[in-house]
């Protein structure tokens, strides 16, 4: 037997971009629901854990979730000097981070249910969701906003799926001094990515992301082991690892979010940064224009206003993300001339914006 319940606006995925637009949405007086596949929001981790400085004046949360300082990024090229690059920002818990959006989410009256996989859309507003102890519930909803990662079931749903996704891997070792810089490294058999050490007060997490390729299949992993093999030469990094994590990187975004009455956001909209992949920005700036929109869109009765968030996500970041997604198609196909194309493919180096 199915439970049938409704909501103003239903929200899949509770990561930054899901509790942003909750959080949007239930301030303007919607009622949301939040549903997560995941027993507790935010677990496991799978994310490098920096956040730029500029987006704590868009997060009036509980700031706990804050681990250090980042005062830039260094790049490391073979053969060449270290390119310091001034980028202010912190490393955090982002288990915590995404806990604290949604408890925000949650104070303004949006709902979470945890443990819950929205299954398939019955029809335009309707639902089906199945809980971890196997309960079916139908929910309608005016708006539905996909919040569900790089492999978007709602994107399916609504025929745009992101299949442009690099696989990236990270461990967490102990740092053997603090440092408060970031640490990117290029090397020519890591294709068309890069590896990366963020640290965290007494641990750091080293991961590498890279190109799916014939002659990049299966190795991911030795890549890791070799720059963690570098790492505890230079006297950086000790010990063994306290956690594994592992995932997909969206490298180009969607070109239309809005769908209908359905939204994308953050990674199911592929809001990451093509060269970087950064995304924790995007995704929480994006949500907010969801959740509000949104919100409008049911206030007025109207799901055309909707499309409103289409053009203000991409007057806000198509530019950026165009760029880097021209430079990513040079990365890939001038890999081979890897010291010519390097400078040309990452943000540190002037010739990137040239």
């Amino acid at each position: 037997m199915k439970t049938k319940i409704s909501c103003d606006i239903l929200v899949v995925g509770a990561g930054p971009a899901g509790g942003a637009a909750a959080l949007a949405a239930a301030r303007q007086g919607a009622r949301v629901l939040v549903v997560d596949r995941r027993q507790v929001v935010g677990v496991p981790v799978q994310c490098a854990e920096y956040i730029p400085a500029m987006l704590m004046g868009h997060l009036d949360l509980d700031k706990s979730f804050i681990v250090q300082q980042i005062r830039g990024m260094r790049t490391y090229l073979p053969g060449e000097p270290v390119k310091e690059t001034r980028a202010p920002g912190f490393t955090i818990h982002r288990d915590l981070f995404d806990q604290a959006m949604i408890k925000a989410a949650s104070d303004s009256g949006a709902e979470l249910m945890a443990y819950t996989r929205a299954l398939r859309r019955i029809d335009n507003e309707t639902i089906l969701l199945k809980r971890k102890s196997g309960q079916y519930l139908t929910v309608r909803a005016k708006i539905i906003i996909g919040a569900d990662g790089p492999r978007s079931t709602v994107g399916r749903w609504v025929r745009t799926v992101n299949r442009n996704l690099l696989p990236g891997i990270q461990v967490t070792l102990p740092l053997v001094e603090p440092m408060d810089w970031t640490e990117i490294f290029f090397d020519p058999e890591v294709y068309a990515g890069y590896g990366w050490l963020f640290p965290k007060k007494d641990f750091a997490n080293i991961g590498v992301g890279m190109k799916n390729s014939n002659r990049s299949l299966n190795k991911i992993r030795p890549m890791l082991d070799r720059l963690i093999a570098r790492l505890v030469a230079e006297g950086k990094v000790t010990g063994i690892p306290v956690r594994y994590a592992a995932g997909w990187i969206p490298v180009a975004p969607v070109r239309q979010a809005v769908h209908g009455n359905v939204a994308l956001v953050g990674d199911a909209a592929g809001h990451t940064h093509p060269i970087t992949g950064a995304g924790i920005y995007s995704a929480v700036v994006c949500g907010e224009m969801a959740g509000r929109w949104a919100a409008l869109s049911v206030e007025k009765g109207d799901v055309s206003v909707l499309k409103h968030y289409d053009d203000q996500w991409r007057d806000l970041f198509q530019g950026t993300f165009d760029r880097a997604s021209q430079r990513r198609q040079s990365m890939e196909s001038g890999w081979h001339d890897f010291s010519r194309t390097i400078k040309s493919c990452w943000i540190a180096f002037r010739e990137y914006y040239a």
